[in-house]
């Protein structure tokens, strides 16, 4: 454990985001325990890096990921791992206990025995975004995959969705772009109609014939690069295409359904289904500024079910939102001044 000169006054927290896209650390002071957080929130170090996403990249990549944004957000902090008191690292492919233990296990060595590490799926730092690091409610993640994770103030959690585009995170942005593409090369060999997306995503990818897009996609199919395209899904629904319409009314169905089905099985919304709960939207294809706005319309389908709904778009960003919730756990653990 680092000395009193090395902690005191520069004790820290860290909180993580790590997807499938990108891994986000943030490094923030151990602030005293209150029931009001400074605004804005001091934020020491930030840093960035790839997926952290084991599943993609494997267990060796995917810990190198971790372990360099973490270092590199405490150099920019000038501050030790031994200032370190909590971490919270919400990580995508992050489903079972045993995938707990997995990061644990990584994570254990890099830090004096005294840090506190807790390990969440990654849709745990995105509700923490909204609520400021309290869990409780639903969150609802639409960026390349999609996940609605929910819990209540006993603890109790489920999840729905998120187990990746093979199984049918059909409203993510790999699901509204795969649609997409599948669209083109029916219409293109006469099983399915005509679309705008034909021109459009060819147009995009600087391809000459829906035939070339066989050799696209399996040159390199990572999700991300797919989900890529959905704005041009959205801007074809804009103009009127059928077929996009179609692909984007989907979307909102599968992502409004996985949030009603997380706020049944924890009665979120109370026995008489009118309760009140926060519901927070994070990812790129909730955040479109557009008339045809699909977190608008999840939104919309979310209160014809529960009118108690209360939608939060978050003002800071998941790896804030995990640090909160290392900062609360730790609270939680500490005497009541929250220091030792």
């Amino acid at each position: 454990m680092g000395s009193e000169s090395e902690c005191g006054k520069s004790e820290v927290v860290l909180g993580v985001d790590g997807g499938t896209t990108s891994t986000v650390c943030v490094c923030m002071p151990l602030l005293p325990f209150s029931d009001h957080l400074p605004d804005p929130l001091p934020i020491l170090g930030r840093a960035a890096a790839g997926c952290s996403n084991y599943n993609s990249v494997g267990e060796d990549a995917a810990k190198d990921t971790l372990e360099k944004v973490m270092e590199e957000a405490l150099s920019q902090a000038g501050v030790k791992r031994s200032a370190v008191r909590a971490v919270c690292l919400g990580v995508s492919g992050v489903n079972h206990l045993k995938d707990e233990e997995r990061v644990l296990n990584w994570i254990r060595d890099f830090f004096p025995a005294h840090v506190k590490i807790y390990v969440h799926n990654d849709a745990v730092a995105a509700l923490a975004s909204g609520t400021m690091g309290k869990l409780h409610g639903c969150v609802l993640i639409a960026g390349t995959g999609s996940i609605s994770f929910g819990f209540t103030e006993d603890g109790r959690e489920a999840r729905a969705a998120g187990a990746g585009p093979v199984l049918g995170d059909w409203g993510s942005g790999y699901g509204i772009a795969s649609r997409g593409l599948t669209a083109v090369v029916r219409a293109h060999d006469g099983r399915g109609p005509q679309t705008m997306l034909t021109d459009h995503i060819l147009d995009s990818l600087g391809l000459s014939s829906p035939d070339e897009l066989i050799g696209w996609t399996y040159a390199d199919p990572s999700w991300a690069r797919i989900a890529a395209l959905v704005p041009v899904v959205v801007s074809c629904a804009e103009a009127g295409d059928q077929v996009a319409i179609e692909i984007l009314n989907n979307a909102v169905e599968e992502l409004g359904s996985s949030v009603k089905a997380v706020v049944q099985r924890l009665s979120l919304a109370g026995e008489d289904g009118k309760g009140s709960f926060p519901v927070v939207m994070v990812g790129g294809v909730l955040e479109a500024n557009r008339s045809w706005d699909i977190g608008r319309e999840v939104i919309n389908a979310i209160l014809k079910t529960y009118s108690g709904a209360c939608p939060i778009r978050p003002k800071v960003e998941p790896a804030i939102g995990a640090a909160l919730v290392a900062w609360n756990s730790l609270m939680k653990e500490l005497p009541a001044n929250g220091h030792r």
